[in-house]
Order: C-alpha cells, then sequence, then structure tokens
C-alpha cells in the first residue's frame, strides 16, 4: 500500500442508480483495504455538490461529466478546474413525459425518439405550452434534451426554456404540474411509471454518442497534492465495478439502494419484476469497455456547450480543455 497523503475522505454524490459503485466500494469495505476512512454525503443538487466539491468541503465526488469542461473554461461562474480519474456510467439517460401530455399527443413508447419529438414540436407549433427539465444546465441530459428536440425542429430545440430540478425532485415536480417531462438518470424515470406520473418516451443511447455520464471527480489543485490518495481511491471503486458486475450480489445491491434511499417504490423478483431485472441490467452495464476518461468525451461536451449557446465561438484550444479534465499521475 502506498504512503496516503490523506485518508479521511469526505466523498460526494447524488442518489441515482450510478453512485452505487462508491456505495458499494463503502459496503464491501474496499475503501478500507486500500487504507481509506471514507464518509459518504448525499448532496441535496448538482449545483451544491459542485460548490461543495470546488470550495473543498468535499474532497472528491459522483460528478456529472459535463461540469468538468465547464468549470476549466470558467462558463460555470466557479472557475476552479476539476479532474476525473475514472469513469461512473456512460450514456443511460432517459426522457419522460408526464403520462397525461403522452395520452394527450398520443405518444406511445413504441414511438422512435425523432416521432415522439415530432409530436412535441407539432403541439408546440400549434401554440401549446409545456416545460421539460434536466438536472443541470451542464451535463448530458441538457443536451440530449436539445438533441431530442432537434430531431423535429432545431430552431425549438434552440429556443425551448429548460427548467432545472435535482433528480430526486423530477417525479414530483412532474405530478406538481411545475413541468411536463425530464430527462434524467435512473431510478427516476422508473419510479416515475411505477407510480403512474410520467412515461418514459425516449433513450439517451439512442439520441446522443455513447460518452460519459458520471464520473469520479476532484478539483486539480487536491489531485495534485494527493497523487497516492486519488490512486487508492480510485482502485476501491474499480474493485466495486467489477464486482458488481457479478449477478450473485444483487439482492445486496438492491437492499443497498432501498438503504440509501436510491429507490423508494416496491420491486422485486415477484412485484414489478421488469423493472427490477431492469435496474440490475443497468448496474450491470454501467460501462462498456474501459472506464479511463476519454479526451474525446470532453471534446463532444464542449461542441455542445457551443452549439447550444452555452459558450461563444471558442477563443481556447477544445483539445486542451479536455486534456485537462483527465487526471494523469
Amino acid at each position: 500500500m502506498q504512503n496516503l497523503e490523506q485518508t479521511q475522505i469526505e466523498l460526494g454524490y447524488i442518489p441515482l442508480l450510478d453512485c452505487i459503485a462508491i456505495l458499494w466500494a463503502k459496503h464491501r469495505g474496499f475503501f478500507a483495504a486500500q487504507g481509506l476512512e471514507v464518509t459518504l454525503n448525499k448532496e441535496v443538487s448538482w449545483a451544491s455538490l459542485r460548490d461543495r466539491l470546488a470550495f473543498g468541503m468535499l474532497d472528491a465526488a459522483h460528478c456529472l461529466s459535463a461540469m468538468l469542461p465547464a468549470a476549466s473554461i470558467g462558463s460555470d461562474h466557479v472557475g476552479i478546474p476539476f479532474q476525473s480519474s475514472l469513469v461512473l456510467s456512460q450514456n443511460c439517460a432517459k426522457i419522460s413525459l408526464s403520462q397525461k401530455l403522452s395520452y394527450d399527443l398520443a405518444i406511445h413508447s413504441s414511438d422512435s425518439p425523432q416521432q415522439s419529438a415530432q409530436k412535441i414540436a407539432q403541439a408546440f407549433a400549434a401554440g401549446q405550452s409545456f416545460s421539460l427539465a434536466h438536472v443541470f444546465p451542464y451535463s448530458i441530459h441538457h443536451y440530449c434534451l436539445r438533441e431530442w428536440l432537434a430531431l423535429a425542429n432545431l430552431e425549438l430545440a434552440k429556443t425551448a426554456k429548460l427548467a432545472t430540478f435535482p433528480p430526486p425532485y423530477m417525479v414530483d415536480a412532474i405530478l406538481n404540474q411545475s413541468i411536463d417531462g425530464f430527462c434524467v438518470g435512473e431510478p427516476w424515470n422508473i419510479q416515475g411509471e411505477i407510480f403512474g406520473i410520467s412515461q418514459i418516451v425516449a433513450s439517451s443511447q439512442n439520441i446522443i454518442p455513447a460518452v460519459a455520464d458520471k464520473v469520479l471527480a476532484f478539483t486539480q489543485e487536491w489531485a495534485a497534492q494527493h497523487p497516492n490518495t486519488v490512486h487508492s481511491l480510485t482502485q476501491a471503486i474499480q474493485m466495486a465495478q467489477v464486482d458488481l458486475k457479478e449477478s450473485k450480489h444483487f439482492p445486496s445491491v438492491w437492499q443497498l439502494l432501498i438503504d440509501y434511499q436510491i429507490v423508494q417504490f416496491e420491486s422485486s423478483e415477484t412485484r414489478h419484476t421488469q423493472h427490477y431485472h431492469t435496474i440490475q441490467k443497468i448496474i450491470q452495464h454501467f460501462i462498456h469497455g474501459s472506464a479511463t476518461p476519454k479526451i474525446e468525451d470532453f471534446e463532444w461536451i464542449i461542441q455542445q456547450m457551443q452549439k447550444w449557446g452555452q459558450i461563444q465561438k471558442p477563443t481556447f484550444d477544445s483539445l486542451k480543455i479536455a486534456q485537462a479534465c483527465i487526471y494523469t499521475p
């Protein structure tokens, strides 16, 4: 075991399925085996998590991939650069609409993403108003919603005003009629369907490339000061990722999701069975191939930031910004 610069770690997460490798590393003792004493901190929103990570209240975090180039460019108004050593999930969000809107517009689960987007665009052109939400301005969820609308109407995709809600509040926001639809990671789309509130109408996998969604992140400064700690933290979570691919663990994984209030609905091998096995499959396939962060993923995000007006035509080197997002020992 390497000499660790820091052994007590504050690690932040948002309650989503793709934080499970972090929870599992704690549960299975992988952090402890690396000499780390990790305290898990459930954050209320991505904005809160970003700020607490940037200003040192968290040492590392389960983080939206798009937060990294936004921080490096300074467009997030914080301007403290983040880096990542590990991908936690790749492009596994869904778009859900309220069941009422889906019924009114005859949007079916069998519709292609283009067909569902066209029905939304036609309703908008006819004067109907609606509100869609994503989880954070700098997220693949934001860009997925824009690209989905662009399948039907590019101008609508550019001008649509999108709300922002933390993932755990999405379903309630539809129930309270604050929004009509959202793009978010699981289990919140599944929860919306089980509760009879929303309907999944599209998958990000059919709209945008297989880019990193969530990553393990820390500030560039902290990583530079704690290289051995970064290595051990990353290794522990990688061990959890490998362990989670074994289906024999799933009953314990499911209980952990319940204990951490990530899953808040009844589901099992005998109740809502299909959803139960869907979640198992998602957890076992968060990563396709290597979990090492890729430069091209961050380049794609920067292109999206420019395409949808978050930054002007770059006066910086996009490749260097993308490279700076990846931790290199």
